[in-house]
């Protein structure tokens, strides 16, 4: 699992807190719909635990917000763990929707697998070098430089870098809201 390499806990935390209770959830309610620990739901709140990236990904979904509103506001931000480095380029909000711009890159053999994203989410993959693949709604699509897939990433959803190769790619989310 990816952690974030920043000092990240007490500012996602306190950001996951503020967002669960705006929507009037309690720790527990959100840790269920998380599919995640009340007490490691705790710790992260509190800042005793940093994140993974799959944990962000899992709070996330159940607030309704992009993985932007939970981590610290600037680009460059580095996540990073397990093979996958993933690099914050840009985020832009807009009346309606949150875009989200990532530099990911898998590290040969390595797959990153996502849970379902909020509702209505979509991602579109550029591969900018290497190969992988990624897997979507029963799909396997296998990619090389240049090419580009879109897809609805309210579904978990995966990519994977080929055996010998690592994968480079821009990732961009559009979370609708």
């Amino acid at each position: 699992m990816a952690r974030v390499a920043e000092p990240a806990g007490a500012g996602v935390g306190a950001r996951i807190r503020a967002l669960r209770e705006a929507r009037g959830l309690s720790l527990s309610a959100l840790a269920a719909q998380a599919g995640i620990g009340k007490g490691s739901l705790s710790e992260l709140e509190t800042g005793r635990r940093n994140p993974t990236l799959d944990t962000l990904y899992a709070v996330a979904a159940p607030l309704g917000v992009p993985l932007a509103a939970l981590l610290d506001d600037h680009d460059g931000a580095v996540l990073a763990d397990h093979g996958m480095v993933t690099t914050r380029v840009r985020v832009v909000r807009e009346p309606g929707r949150t875009t989200e711009v990532y530099l990911i890159r898998l590290a040969p053999g390595v797959e990153r697998r996502s849970p379902a994203h909020s509702r209505g989410v979509e991602e579109q993959l550029v591969v900018v070098s290497g190969a992988g693949v990624v897997e979507y709604d029963g799909r396997s699509v296998a990619l090389g430089p240049g090419d580009h897939v879109r897809f609805a990433a309210d579904r978990p959803h995966a990519y994977r870098a080929g055996p010998d190769t690592e994968l480079e790619a821009v990732d961009v989310i559009v979370t609708p809201g």
